[in-house]
């Protein structure tokens, strides 16, 4: 049988999801803790890769077990035996051919900024001392709807089939003492809400215009792109899948 777990972290002490053979990550602690508790080697398929340092508030991967166990019960016992920075919410019977990776069909990532000094916020959200300007930066967001291949975002030498993405959804707002990049699509290339977080900023900041931002997207060209915001301010926050209800 089939089951997705549901689950979040804090990605500050892991290089990532995927699993790296000389140092620790997400996929390789979640799956250790899943094997020792279902008495089997349990291997886990994550809904995507995430960057060395950023975090998830909602993340899934899939694993296939014969094993009989109580869910809630799993899960608690998962929770007791996982570190403090990696829980796990739910577990979900899916079936045999659901794909955590293939079937998600939206992600949504959230990308942190503070502009002043602060000694609680240095963890999970990137300070910039200077003014930035949300306008022009929105503007800026906006025109990515009008695109759907961003090779200018993404890491060079990435192994994909295609560059094109589809974004839903793309602004950014004043949250209290943050400013916070709302983004989401139906799949996301390595690095690529990093390095459009760090075009945006520079946009925000007048080190770029829009017609810059045009420029760097027809022309492809990663160089010509912002450098990559830091991996702490970013959050995947949500994936969704059409068989998994909220709160189920």
């Amino acid at each position: 049988m089939r089951y997705f777990i549901e689950f979040a972290y804090n990605g500050k002490n892991y290089h990532g999801w995927q699993y790296q053979p000389n140092a620790a990550s997400v996929q390789e602690t979640l799956g250790k803790a899943v094997s020792v508790l279902l008495r089997n080697e349990t291997e886990l398929m994550g809904a995507g890769r995430t960057d060395s340092g950023v975090h998830a508030r909602q993340m899934f991967a899939h694993f296939d077990t014969e094993a009989d166990f109580n869910k809630n019960t799993l899960v608690s016992k998962l929770n007791s035996y996982l570190p403090k920075d990696i829980v796990v919410f739910n577990l979900h019977q899916v079936a045999d051919e659901a794909h955590a990776r293939f079937d998600a069909k939206k992600r949504t990532y959230e990308y942190h900024i503070h502009t002043f000094k602060d000694a609680f916020e240095n963890e999970q959200s990137w300070y910039l001392h200077q003014k930035l300007d949300l306008e022009k930066m929105n503007q800026g967001a906006k025109m990515l709807f009008e695109y759907q291949d961003f090779q200018c975002f993404s890491k060079v030498h990435t192994d994909v089939m295609t560059f094109n993405c589809s974004i839903f959804e793309a602004h950014w707002k004043q949250d209290r003492n943050r400013i916070v990049f709302t983004i989401a699509a139906d799949r996301f290339l390595r690095n690529m809400v990093r390095a459009i977080v760090g075009t945006l900023t520079e946009i925000g900041s007048g080190k770029k215009n829009l017609e810059d931002l045009r420029t760097i997207i027809e022309n492809k060209d990663r160089n010509q792109a912002g450098a990559s915001a830091p991996a702490h301010g970013l959050f995947l926050t949500k994936v969704e899948y059409p068989y998994i209800k909220k709160n189920e």
